[in-house]
């Protein structure tokens, strides 16, 4: 199993953890996401973990911004 950390803004509250780990979650590949909204960091488990651009655009389609 592989690990990644993405580092989100936007997230405020536990809906937000929830939404972001769930748009990521949808994504194939991905086992466990565990999102925390006070330091914005989103930790990714899979076996094969997706690309940034994947990444990118399922916290973007959240409504959420990856932070570079």
């Amino acid at each position: 199993m592989e690990t990644m950390e993405i580092h989100v803004d936007g997230m405020t509250c536990d809906g937000c953890e929830r939404s972001v780990a769930n748009a990521i979650g949808r994504l194939e590949g991905v086992e466990r996401v565990t999102a925390d909204h006070v330091s914005g960091k989103v930790v990714i488990d899979g076996a094969r973990p997706p690309s940034s651009e994947q990444l990118k655009t399922a916290v973007e389609d959240a409504g959420y911004e990856v932070r570079a």
